[in-house]
């Protein structure tokens, strides 16, 4: 068990480490070159893209269900806990570096969301399933690596998931709570199995309000405390842009250097926008909108609001207080004794300090909502997955009470074993997925292209509305191979 342990964790660190830092990065450089820039030049398309998303589902999942449950996953604790590792190690040079790399993931997003609404197939009950084993088996006709993915998936979010972010509650309402650690595991499987029993159209209902809510409360604390104290933030940005470049000295992390503070930055941003994983393009498949680049820009606004956002106010709080007093967090010596510890506490330590004591129970409630937030978004996209490999009702039921079993098992056990594993097969799923992406590009600038002639059409008074056809479009490769959009869906 020991060297299975062992096998599991170098395997892990070398996929998040090294492998996936490199590949994410090159797959979506790649796509922003295959779609000049899609992110810069439609920009304001992104930033308009939740207009009217609200609407349009006709019994199914509507985009902005789909967006907020791609962002249930985005926003977690690593939102929280990641940026701070990435300030104590890379200094706060880290967080453009954070900025930049998310500017490239937009590209990867609105590719695979948009992949995941072009070759999702209808379920015959007015909702679709879409997402990487989909366009894998159907764009690049390989359904077995399309199987392989799909289980992949399932198994690490699906039942992984759940026991680890079941844990961090669990966690932290042990430590708010007299509550024990199997107290807790089971009013955490209490929460979760009504939602997760009722399946993805429920998770959306839910993820719908909770998800901008959670965010929304958490950016109001961080706003207060730039309101509060102006001259601190403003030196904060500061620190930002010249630790980026290492043009003033004292600003290193305690990995020390320039280099330090790009790898962190980036580590943080790629994984924390989730760009390029293939979990969002599971929720944006089950949208229903008129035209597959419509969940694109949503979902490459969802990279924006996660890193754009929420990370950078979880970095701002922690460098306005730093500068309020250097014991909350000082560059190159907070957590120098001990990095993980150090982190955990890091964010809720300087709120407290900025805005009193007061905040330590909201931010253990955002921690429990952000935690329970990730469980169902996460679980959202093994059902897409599930559904790939069979639509047999007794299937559906067994992976939903399987999770709600790994929500209270991971709620009250040990779990280092657990995360190494979801790791290594989360990594696996976004390699298969990066590759996909790279042979499929292709057909992201054909989908590209077929909105902005429609945009021009609909500008000149030719055409009121967006109206794709997955059947004799001149702008595609070749016809979509199954009816979910027709001659003009």
């Amino acid at each position: 068990m020991g060297a299975f342990r062992n096998l599991l964790g170098y395997t892990s660190n070398l996929l998040f480490g090294t492998v996936l830092v490199w590949l994410l990065i090159a797959v979506g450089l790649l796509l922003t070159i295959r779609t000049r820039g899609v992110q810069l030049r439609h920009l304001g398309t992104v930033l308009r893209a939740m207009i009217g998303s609200r609407g349009g589902a006709e019994g199914g999942i509507s985009s902005f269900q789909a967006f907020a449950v791609g962002l249930a996953c985005r926003v977690g604790t690593g939102n929280i806990v990641g940026v701070a590792l990435a300030l104590i190690l890379g200094g706060p040079g880290a967080v453009f570096w954070m900025w930049l790399v998310a500017l490239v993931g937009m590209a990867t997003a609105f590719s695979e969301a948009s992949l995941g609404q072009a070759f999702k197939v209808p379920r015959g009950d007015g909702t679709y399933r879409g997402g990487p084993a989909h366009y894998i088996a159907h764009g690049l006709r390989l359904p077995v690596l399309g199987g392989v993915f799909a289980v992949v998936f399932m198994l690490a979010n699906g039942l992984a998931m759940p026991m680890v972010q079941a844990n961090a509650m669990t966690a932290a309402l042990t430590r708010s709570t007299p509550l024990g650690a199997w107290a807790g595991a089971a009013l955490v499987a209490l929460l979760v199995a009504p939602v997760l029993l009722g399946g993805l159209r429920a998770i959306a209902r839910v993820t719908e309000w909770l998800t901008p809510v959670m965010a929304l409360g958490y950016l109001l604390l961080v706003l207060l405390i730039i309101l509060s104290h102006p001259l601190q933030a403003v030196q904060a940005v500061g620190d930002i842009l010249a630790g980026a470049f290492n043009l003033r000295a004292g600003l290193a992390g305690t990995a020390g250097g320039l280099s330090a503070a790009v790898l962190n930055g980036v580590r943080r941003g790629l994984f924390s926008n989730e760009a390029g994983l293939g979990g969002a393009a599971c929720a944006a498949g089950s949208a229903t909108v008129a035209h597959p680049a419509q969940q694109g820009f949503v979902q490459a606004f969802g990279v924006l609001v996660d890193t754009m956002l929420v990370c950078t106010a979880t970095a701002l709080s922690i460098l306005i207080a730093g500068r309020s007093d250097p014991a909350v967090f000082t560059p190159g010596a907070t957590g120098a004794q001990d990095v993980d510890a150090a982190a955990g506490t890091l964010t809720q330590d300087a709120i407290a300090h900025m805005l009193g004591s007061w905040t330590s129970w909201p931010m253990t409630l955002l921690i429990l909502v952000l935690a329970y937030s990730t469980i169902l978004g996460a679980f959202s996209y093994a059902e897409v997955c599930l559904d790939y490999l069979t639509r047999a009702p007794w299937a559906a039921w067994l992976l939903r009470l399987g999770a709600v079993a790994c929500a209270f098992v991971g709620g009250g056990a040990a779990l280092t074993t657990v995360w190494s594993l979801a790791d290594v097969l989360l990594g696996l799923g976004a390699v298969i997925n990066l590759a996909a992406l790279v042979a499929l590009s292709g057909w992201v600038r054909a989908l590209l292209r077929d909105w902005e002639v429609q945009q021009e059409e609909i500008r000149a008074g030719e055409r009121s509305r967006p109206r794709f056809m997955g059947q004799g479009n001149p702008h595609l490769p070749t016809d979509l191979p199954h009816g979910a959009w027709g001659r003009g869906a």
